[in-house]
């Protein structure tokens, strides 16, 4: 797969951030002065943001993401919004999966796995996130939590809606830390990600697009973009930034 096309992604996470009226301050000026055809642009913004969000970037190269969906499409499960929902109003894609999800909402890999299945049966593509913990990474066993993740996350999903998939490698440790894996380890790791999906659908594993983040941002964008398993970025806290995420969008042709 060493000659295969990249599809590049920007994707930024903008987790609990942003009124409607700061979403649009944010969104207008990424119109108006980004300039780059060679990535995807992706912006996951909070619920109350996203019909703002649909509305500014109608007929652009910018799509709208949530942060979250349930696995169920209608019922009583009151705070929770189904993927069904979502794709309605006009959202293309839902981060699924992401640590914080897991540590402070107990999210468990079945239900993952439940809410990847609805969205994709919705029409959504999924940004699914993997990453190990501090401790995982000090026992060296990075590889072996990581293919667990992926396998539990796709158990049962169509091979033909693998590619709908988009997986986000975020190390725990490293989210909001400042810290990262050296380049090398980051292309490794993401080449380890690539080689579980290619066991599960070949076709996939040459189409799927496989982002990098934690602690992202634009002195460590460049170097980190340039390695040939990384796809793109996840980016957190640098998206919020409008200055600071044009200049990692910026690095995918520099």
């Amino acid at each position: 797969m060493g000659n295969r096309s990249k599809n590049l992604i920007i994707a930024g996470n903008w987790k609990m951030n942003k009124t409607p009226k700061e979403a649009e301050i944010l969104i207008n000026k990424l119109k108006l002065e980004n300039k780059n055809p060679a990535c995807k642009t992706v912006l996951c913004v909070p619920f109350i943001d996203i019909p703002v969000a649909i509305s500014l970037t109608k007929n652009t190269s910018i799509s709208i993401g949530a942060q979250n969906c349930y696995f169920e499409n209608y019922g009583a499960y009151t705070g929770e919004i189904s993927a069904e929902m979502l794709k309605v109003i006009g959202v293309e894609y839902v981060i699924i999966g992401h640590s914080e999800r897991r540590i402070y909402f107990n999210e468990t890999d079945e239900q993952i796995n439940k809410k990847i299945k609805s969205a994709l049966n919705s029409g959504l593509k999924v940004i699914l996130c993997i990453g190990e913990t501090l401790q995982e990474r000090q026992n060296n066993i990075i590889g072996e939590k990581l293919i667990i993740q992926i396998k539990n996350a796709l158990n049962q999903v169509a091979e033909s809606q693998i590619a709908n998939i988009i997986i986000a490698y975020e190390p725990i440790w490293a989210i909001g830390s400042g810290r990262t894996p050296n380049k090398a380890e980051i292309n490794h790791i993401c080449e380890i990600i690539r080689n579980t999906v290619l066991n599960i659908s070949k076709i996939s594993a040459e189409k799927i697009s496989i982002l990098y983040g934690g602690s992202i941002d634009s002195k460590n964008a460049k170097e980190i973009l340039a390695q040939p398993n990384v796809d793109g970025g996840l980016v957190g806290g640098a998206s919020l930034d409008i200055e600071e995420f044009l200049k990692i969008i910026n690095c995918v042709i520099n």
